[in-house]
């Protein structure tokens, strides 16, 4: 097993200025070791990971890291700048770079290192270690752990607090001030010797690669809770595997702090407890005030649902988010859910049409009358299966909004509710209010004061019997006709989409598809698009055919631009431009991502121009679409295909033209160079003239 870092990854006088430059610097030190194969692939896979979040911290540390096929082995680089760079982090700029790369299989035997240095750096006296370092061997010797950090400070003349090993870590932390006596804090630690005993708290950390944030959330917590006098046990669900707390713990503890910004496992182990549900970094930045938080609800004996349920759209957000940012995320965890009923049933829908011709809805039910050897059965059998699964798309979307909202209670007054909404015909738009007043419902319950001897089936009986009643009566006697009429408003008005209205919405439809390449304004068009099938006119199919080509259009100009002009792009760029000949093809908008990423000023415009032109063709040519998705597969069941295929060929040539243009210029002799006050926080590499 190679050494995690060596001298040859240490630079201490890093000199970059912006963090996409440093995570070259450094990684240009890995590829030389031969740690990192592909360059900018690599660096694409960094910049994915910022793009999630900021990996800046408080105290002067930066911690760009990555998953990535295009590492050989874990690897560490480590950068010093005197003048710090921006990271993100509340308290400004980072002087410590730590460029972690982790092979998409890495071991357990090196992640547990990583881990073991993420703890480490919640340490005063191993990061003043560094900053004292005069040589990158005894740096990279304080990372591995091969030379105690007390040691290193006491040579640069620091007082020395704690050994600093990774060894010494393990068996003990170090030593916190003694907190003022309190009862919890002057009690015995054991119910044995007397009946009080200090508060106990189990908290649970995550991020998304479970490389740094998730050990640096579990030592903050750990410190804050010593120094609170109480009895704090984290279990840290990383990339180096997860060990469950006893459940003897689980059971005596008085509250609970979920720190992660991915799905926390086996989560239904704390029901029943007060809890503080956060992002990962409020766990590193203020584990003290959430221990103050969970103390102050476990006082007023809150229920045991979190404040802030963190549903997986809603990863990385926190308590300052605004509502408008909270509603966007809680609307794409309904329509996340809801995408493989929609793809599932259209497909099937589609085949059958493709089989059995678009009188097959007229068919017997194929339970009654079935024949083996007739296509028209095994058609009305496509059919009827895709037409069950498709009219699960309101209830799943109702469903897992408020369960973006509330977490699990959620679940069964969202679906009562996008059950009811179809029971009324108020459609797609009954989904989308029955989601969102079953999670308002749920979470006002949530904030009642109830005896503790109730709280462990609030989640199981009460919360769902309250919520579904109410949600109910409000969709059936108050809102929903009201909503019904908008629905159907809704559906009249795409049946009469024609002319200019018609070409101005592909446009628009077109702008949102290509914006962010399969983010929140893609999915807020694509299921606007959808929605139309559920009572399909030739105005909703106009709208489903326009969104499927402009969606196409980005990694089809991207394949073909890097065949055209190969010279403009990387060679890893030029091997993606390969396979997003096929994720095109088959409506996969993300195929473009690694282009974006890598060069978005560029990229992202000329996309959106393409898919501005293929949405106001395909609406022009009054193309229509009855599934889904299946891209160019499914273009026998497109009306006017002739002209749909035309559509989608001239937004690819306006995008490949302008993005050969757009990169054209940046190689010019003399052109300006992109700087770093332009460069967006997606960027990945800093671009000059050549």
């Amino acid at each position: 097993m190679s050494e995690l870092i060596t001298a040859e990854l240490v630079d201490l006088g890093l000199s970059a200025e912006t963090k996409e430059a440093a995570a070259r610097s450094l990684a240009e030190r890995m590829v030389a070791a031969g740690r990192v194969t592909d360059l900018e692939g690599f660096l694409a896979d960094v910049a994915a990971r910022e793009a999630q979040m900021p990996t800046g911290l408080d105290g002067g540390i930066g911690i760009p890291h990555c998953r990535s096929a295009h590492v050989t082995e874990p690897t560490l680089a480590f950068g010093r700048s005197a003048s710090g760079i921006d990271f993100g982090a509340p308290d400004g700029p980072a002087d410590l770079i730590f460029l972690i790369a982790a092979p998409t299989g890495g071991d357990a035997d090196h992640l547990t290192i990583l881990a073991s240095l993420a703890r480490h750096l919640m340490d005063e006296t191993f990061t003043g270690a560094l900053r004292s370092a005069t040589e990158p061997a005894r740096a990279a010797a304080l990372i591995r752990g091969d030379e105690p950090a007390a040691e290193a400070a006491a040579d640069e003349g620091a007082k020395p607090e704690a050994d600093g090993t990774p060894e010494a870590e393990a068996e003990a932390k170090p030593e916190s001030p003694a907190p003022a006596p309190s009862p919890e804090s002057s009690a015995p630690s054991t119910e044995s010797t007397t009946a009080e005993r200090p508060f106990r708290i189990v908290a649970v950390t995550s991020c998304p690669t479970g490389i740094a944030h998730t050990y640096m959330a579990a030592e903050s917590l750990e410190k804050a809770g010593k120094a609170a006098g109480i009895e704090l046990h984290v279990e840290t669900q990383g990339s180096a595997g997860f060990k469950r707390l006893d459940p003897q713990l689980v059971a005596d503890a008085d509250g609970v702090i979920f720190a992660h910004d991915v799905e926390v496992r086996d989560k239904d182990r704390f029901a029943g407890k007060p809890t503080v549900d956060v992002g990962v970094k409020a766990g590193i930045n203020r584990a003290a005030e959430l221990i103050t938080e969970v103390r102050a609800k476990a006082a007023r004996g809150d229920a045991s649902a979190p404040a802030r349920t963190a549903a997986p759209m809603d990863k990385g957000s926190d308590e300052a988010d605004g509502f408008g940012t909270r509603l966007r995320k809680w609307l794409m965890t309904g329509v996340s859910y809801m995408v493989p009923f929609v793809a599932a049933g259209g497909l099937l829908i589609a085949l059958a049409f493709a089989i059995g011709g678009y009188t097959i809805d007229k068919a017997p039910s194929v339970a009654e009358h079935f024949v083996w050897t007739d296509s028209t059965s095994w058609a009305a059998l496509l059919f009827q299966v895709g037409g069950v699964a498709f009219g699960f798309l309101v209830p799943i979307l109702a469903g897992f909004i408020a369960y973006g909202m509330a977490d699990r209670p959620g679940l069964v007054p969202g679906f009562v509710g996008g059950a009811i909404a179809l029971t009324i015909n108020a459609g797609f738009l009954g989904g989308l209010i029955a989601g969102l007043l079953a999670g308002a419902v749920v979470m006002a319950i949530q904030r009642v004061t109830i005896p503790p001897v109730l709280r462990g089936i609030m989640p199981v009986v009460v919360i769902p019997l309250i919520s579904s009643a109410i949600v109910g009566f409000l969709m059936f006697l108050v809102i929903g006709k009201p909503v019904a009429a908008l629905q159907k408003a809704l559906t009249d008005w795409l049946s009469g989409l024609s002319g200019a209205n018609a070409i101005i919405l592909g446009v628009i439809l077109g702008l949102m598809m290509c914006f962010d390449l399969g983010g929140p304004l893609n999915k807020v068009a694509y299921a606007f698009a959808v929605g139309g099938l559920a009572n399909p006119n030739e105005g909703s199919l106009k709208v489903m055919a326009a969104v499927m080509a402009a969606g196409m259009v980005p990694p089809l100009a991207m394949a073909l631009a890097t065949t055209v002009r190969g010279k403009l792009f990387t060679k890893t760029e030029r091997e993606n431009g390969k396979a997003a000949w096929v994720l095109g093809a088959s409506f996969i908008t993300e195929g473009a991502i690694p282009f974006a990423a890598a060069d978005p000023l560029r990229v992202i415009p000329s996309a959106m121009a393409g898919g501005a032109v293929t949405g106001a063709l395909s609406m022009a040519f009054g193309c229509t679409l009855r599934a889904p998705h299946g891209g160019i597969f499914v273009v026998p069941l497109i009306g006017q295909p002739l002209l749909y295929l035309v559509a989608i060929a001239a937004g690819t040539c306006v995008t490949t033209a302008l993005v050969i243009l757009l990169k054209g210029l940046r190689k010019s002799p003399g052109a300006p160079s992109t700087g770093p006050a332009e460069t967006p926080p997606g960027e990945t590499k800093v671009t000059v003239a050549a």
